[in-house]
């Protein structure tokens, strides 16, 4: 495995994750229930996407705070608390407070167009939440991940590394996401968005992703010699729920399964993704701006293919690959415009970067992974 001081891996994780919220949120166009949350809703169904649905939406919210508070450790090592704090306002508030009231009203007005309701205007976080969210706990935890950071050769910190580089060291992490379960007590688990279980469990895994990465080699060691168990584990609790339970299982449950499939996550990739790469830059810089781009397109999709008499598994291709296309053919325009860059969560430009003649190095990760 490749041995480097950069981050490649969680790049690439962070990439995976919103490819995975994508896709997700296309899949629940095709639910019967989808018209209830907001989304456009095909007539035809195709209900057995829930199967694997099911087994993606109690990780893959989560495991973005996890790689969020992770990102921040990494923003932290050249910035001072004020750097960080304008980093993060034109990084995660000004998409967020654009997106509120530019792009997720425009989605608004088509799912409006699409049922012949009236249209209207209305502003809301809407699918941006998450930003909210990541701001918000930027704000609070960063007096402290600066304090352990200036104390990283203390008693804590050592603390930390020694019992963060032995698997019983993940049961304080485990039993964190437990108890917000049973005191919470969430129905549905999976409903993250805007709700006090979403914004407690993000917490919680983002501060514990800033403590796996300032743990050091020793948990990065740890959780790749155990990945398989990891894996196992998600694997066997997913067909707990799914087949024995029907859904229906404890909080506990449901948060013992998400941790294992992260955890898994983790590990897989610091193995086989560590590795730089031309594709790797280019989606690196474009997963923010489609985050925050996909739900237009996937309701201009929606909305143009599901009256077309074509089969629900050709209908959810051509809807994926319209949301895919208007979203990477968006950012190629945002990316070229230096005035809409930072609203879309992008660095401006200086003059001579335009210039093509003048090589660049390459961006740093510590840039590419805070969502």
């Amino acid at each position: 495995m490749l041995t480097t001081n950069r981050r490649y891996d969680i790049d690439w994780l962070r990439v995976i994750a919103i490819g995975l919220l994508l896709i997700y949120h296309v899949a629940i166009g095709f639910q019967p229930w989808g018209i209830m949350i907001g989304f456009i809703a095909n007539s035809d169904s195709w209900t057995s996407l829930w199967f694997p649905m099911a087994m993606l939406n109690i990780w893959r919210i989560p495991f973005l705070f996890f790689v969020s508070g992770m990102g921040v450790y990494f923003a932290m090592q050249q910035r001072s608390w004020k750097q960080l704090m304008q980093d993060r306002m034109l990084r995660i508030l000004l998409p967020y407070v654009f997106g509120m009231f530019c792009i997720f009203p425009l989605s608004v007005m088509i799912w409006q167009q699409y049922y012949k309701w009236d249209v209207n205007y209305a502003f809301a976080p809407g699918h941006l939440w998450f930003l909210g969210n990541i701001m918000v706990y930027v704000l609070l935890l960063s007096p402290l991940f600066y304090y352990l950071k200036r104390h990283e050769q203390g008693k804590f910190v050592r603390g930390l590394k020694t019992i963060l580089s032995h698997p019983l060291g993940l049961l304080p992490a485990l039993g964190l996401s437990i108890v917000e379960a049973l005191v919470i007590n969430p129905n549905p688990y999976e409903l993250y968005a805007m709700t006090w279980h979403g914004f407690v469990l993000g917490l919680l895994a983002f501060f514990c992703g800033f403590c796996f990465v300032l743990a050091g080699d020793g948990f990065w060691t740890m959780i790749l010699k155990y990945r398989w168990i990891f894996l196992v584990l998600g694997v066997i609790f997913f067909i707990l729920r799914f087949i024995l339970l029907q859904i229906k299982a404890p909080g506990y449950l449901l948060a013992t399964e998400s941790q294992c499939w992260i955890l898994a996550m983790f590990a897989f990739g610091y193995k086989y993704l560590n590795r730089p790469g031309k594709v790797l830059s280019y989606l690196s810089e474009a997963a923010y701006p489609v985050y925050i781009l996909h739900m237009i397109f996937l309701f201009l999709g929606s909305w143009w293919i599901f009256p077309l008499d074509l089969p629900v598994q050709l209908e959810f291709i051509f809807v994926l690959v319209f949301t895919i296309a208007g979203c990477f053919a968006a950012f190629e325009v945002i990316k070229r415009i230096n005035i809409l860059r930072p609203l879309f969560g992008l660095k401006m430009k200086m003059c001579s970067e335009f210039t093509p003649n003048i090589r660049r190095q390459e961006r740093p990760s510590a840039d590419t992974i805070v969502l």
